[in-house]
Formats: structure tokens, C-alpha cells, sequence
């Protein structure tokens, strides 16, 4: 298991800036414990939370730049939606978000394959008209995000030992 260390200082003052500041030490702490690159090797130096804090920020990245059609296209529906994603929100009490990843997951299901496929950037805008069954979870999550991130900040800073060492500064 990786040892990921962040520092006192820097959580301090990512805290006074606010809960995607300080969310984002720990994603960054532990991007750099893998080197950028989260795949089945790299996971295996990972807790399960520290798993599901990547796959919340790559989420929520994914989705608030493209929608769950960009999530898809991009190889990230498989990561959210058939791994133990939505179980492990609803135990960090983001019921809500775990709710739309289980109805996200029936959609996924059906049509993954199709969204998957290699396409022309034009293609690939107009799966936007042709999945639209997805604008209601895009809808829902833009609209619930900063509630979700807040509860997830509050979650880490109350099992900070499940996402990192702090340390002082040396």
C-alpha cells in the first residue's frame, strides 16, 4: 500500500479556500502517488478510498465538462458504473448521487457499446441528440454537484487517515 502524505500546511490552506481546494490535496496527493496513471496495477497501492475520491474527480470532471455521454465515450463508464462506486457513496451519505449512479448504470448498460466506439468529433456531438436519455442524470448532477462535493468533503475530513498521513512541514 502507497504511504500518501500531505501536509498540514497545505490542508489548512486548501481548507480556507474551500471544500474543492481541499479535496483536491488528497486527489493530488494521491495522483502523484501513482503517477498519473490510475489503471489495475496502480490501484493495488490504493484503498478503497482513496480509489473512490479518483473516481469522484474523474466523475465529476467527465460529467461537468461533457455529460455521462462524454464519461462513456471517454472508457470511464466502466470504472463508475460496474465497480462498487454508487455503494461506496451511499456509504459516505451521498445517497443522492448514488441513487443516479444506479440509474445511470441501466442506461449504461444499454448503450455503452454504441458510445464506446471510436467516431469523428462530429459523431461524436451528435450521440449528445441521440443519448438524450442521459440529460436528466447530467441535469441532476450539475445541479446537485457542489451539495455531493461538500458531503464528500466532509467525509474525508472526518476519515483523514483513510486518504492520507499528514504530516508537518519539514
Amino acid at each position: 500500500m502507497n504511504v500518501i502524505k500531505v501536509k498540514d500546511t497545505d490542508l489548512k490552506r486548501a481548507a480556507a479556500e474551500g471544500m474543492d481546494d481541499f479535496l483536491g490535496v488528497f486527489i493530488k496527493a494521491i495522483n502523484e502517488s501513482i503517477g498519473g496513471e490510475l489503471n489495475s496495477d496502480t490501484m493495488t497501492g490504493l484503498n478503497a478510498e482513496q480509489i473512490t475520491l479518483l473516481a469522484y474527480d474523474i466523475l465529476r470532471s467527465e460529467v461537468m465538462d461533457g455529460g455521462f455521454v462524454q464519461l462513456i465515450h471517454n472508457g470511464f463508464g466502466g470504472f463508475i458504473f460496474c465497480n462498487p462506486f454508487g455503494k461506496m457513496m451511499r456509504l459516505w451519505g451521498v445517497d443522492g448521487l448514488a441513487t443516479l449512479i444506479n440509474k445511470g448504470h441501466k442506461l449504461y448498460n444499454e448503450f455503452h457499446e454504441e458510445i464506446e466506439k471510436d467516431c469523428s468529433d462530429e459523431e461524436f456531438m451528435a450521440m449528445f441528440e441521440r443519448y438524450d436519455k442521459f440529460d436528466n442524470l447530467d441535469d441532476s448532477f450539475v445541479e446537485n454537484e457542489e451539495e455531493w462535493t461538500g458531503v464528500i468533503a466532509r467525509y474525508v475530513d472526518k476519515h483523514i487517515e483513510l486518504f492520507a498521513e499528514v504530516t508537518a512541514e519539514s
